[in-house]
C-alpha cells in the first residue's frame, strides 16, 4: 500500500478545498470499498480527508412523505429505520441483501453509491483495464465475464456497478445532493448522476474533484403503490447480484398499470433503470405475453458476450415475476 498522509475535515469546504487543491487526495467515509481497493493497489491516495464528523449523518422523513438521508448515515441505520421500512421497503431489501451485518454498520450512504466496480480485471492491476488506466484495453471482454454487464456497455468496458442501494434508489426517483467544490450546492437526478463508459470509462459520475454527496432525497412514492426489491445471486449470503430488479407499481381499480417503475442492477455500468418497458407496461394490463414483451424491448440494444447472455432471460423473467406479483396488490 502506498504510504499517504491523513487530515479529518471539520466542516465541508474544508473538505472540499482539501481533495480539490490535491489531485490525489481522497474523501474517507465508511471505506469499506475504499480500503480494499488501496490493498490492492487500485487506488493509490495520497492523501485521505475523513470526513466522518461533518453534519450528513441524519435521516429526515417530512411530512408529504419524501425523506432526506446524510450522506454519511450507516446502511445498518438507513435499513432499519422504521419511516423507510414503511414508505419505501424496497431501499431497505436492496440495503439487507448488499452486505453482512459488520460491513452495513460501516458503509455510508454516500460511500454506496460510489462504490466501484467489482469486475476481476479492474481490481487486478497486473492485467489492462481502461478503467483503471484509460486506453489499456479491456480485458474482460475477451476474458472471464459471467458476472458483467449486457446493456449500457461499450468497446472499452463491460463493467457492472455493484451497489444494491443504487437500483432500489434509482427506481425511487433519488434526486443526489452535492457540495461543489466552489461551495456551490447543486442537485442531480440519479438518473443523470452516473455515466455510461462510452470511450471514457474511467469516469463514473458527474462529481468533478472536491465535490461531496451531501444528502440523498427520495420522493413520496405514488399514492398506492407497492415495491419490491428481488436478487438473485449465486450464493445465499454476502454475494453480489447476477441480476436484480427493483420495481414500484401502482394499479387502477380494474388491474391496469397506472404507474410502474423498474429498475436493473447486475446487468449495466449503472443502476439500470428500464424506461422502455415502463413505457411499455403503463397504462395497460400485465399479461404474461406483455410482460415479456416490455422486458424484451428494454434489451433490445443489448449487447451481451458469450458468457453472460443468460442475463437477458433472466432478468425478462424476474421483470415478469415482480411485475405480476405487485399488480397482484402484494407487498413484498
Amino acid at each position: 500500500m502506498r504510504p499517504f498522509s491523513y487530515e479529518r475535515a471539520t466542516d465541508s469546504g474544508a473538505a472540499a478545498t482539501a481533495v480539490k487543491d490535491h489531485p490525489e487526495a481522497m474523501f474517507l467515509a465508511g471505506g469499506t470499498n475504499l480500503v480494499d481497493l488501496m490493498k490492492l493497489g487500485v487506488a493509490r491516495p495520497a492523501t485521505l480527508v475523513d470526513i466522518t464528523r461533518l453534519p450528513y449523518d441524519r435521516i429526515e422523513h417530512r411530512a408529504d412523505g419524501s425523506v432526506l438521508i446524510g450522506a454519511l448515515v450507516r446502511n445498518s441505520e438507513l435499513s432499519g429505520d422504521p419511516g423507510v421500512r414503511e414508505r419505501f421497503p424496497a431501499l431497505a431489501e436492496a440495503l439487507l441483501s448488499g452486505a453482512s451485518g459488520q460491513l452495513r454498520a460501516i458503509a455510508t450512504t454516500g460511500g454506496n453509491l460510489l462504490q466501484r466496480t467489482r469486475c476481476p480485471y479492474f481490481q487486478d492491476v497486473t492485467k489492462p483495464c481502461n478503467k483503471r488506466t484509460p486506453g489499456t484495453g479491456c480485458s474482460a471482454i475477451g476474458g472471464l465475464h459471467r458476472d458483467l454487464g449486457v446493456i449500457g456497455t461499450s468497446d472499452a468496458c463491460v463493467a457492472t456497478h455493484p451497489s444494491d442501494m443504487a437500483v432500489a434508489m434509482a427506481v425511487l426517483d433519488a434526486i443526489v445532493h452535492v457540495r461543489l467544490a466552489d461551495g456551490a450546492d447543486r442537485t442531480v437526478p440519479l438518473s443523470e448522476f452516473y455515466l455510461l463508459p462510452g470511450d471514457t470509462p474511467h469516469r463514473e459520475t458527474v462529481l468533478a474533484s472536491g465535490d461531496l454527496v451531501t444528502r440523498v432525497e427520495l420522493p413520496a412514492p405514488p399514492a398506492g403503490a407497492v415495491m419490491r426489491y428481488w436478487k438473485v445471486r449465486d450464493r445465499w449470503s454476502y454475494a453480489f447480484a447476477v441480476v436484480s430488479v427493483a420495481a414500484v407499481v401502482a394499479t387502477t381499480a380494474d388491474g391496469t398499470l397506472r404507474e410502474v417503475r423498474l429498475a436493473l442492477g447486475g446487468v449495466a455500468p449503472v443502476p439500470w433503470r428500464a424506461r422502455q418497458a415502463e413505457q411499455v407496461l403503463t397504462g395497460r394490463h400485465p399479461t404474461p405475453e406483455l410482460l415479456r414483451a416490455a422486458a424484451q424491448a428494454e434489451f433490445a440494444a443489448a449487447r451481451p458476450l458469450p458468457q453472460n447472455a443468460f442475463k437477458i432471460d433472466l432478468a425478462t423473467d424476474m421483470i415478469t415475476t415482480t411485475v405480476r406479483h405487485l399488480a397482484g396488490g402484494r407487498q413484498a
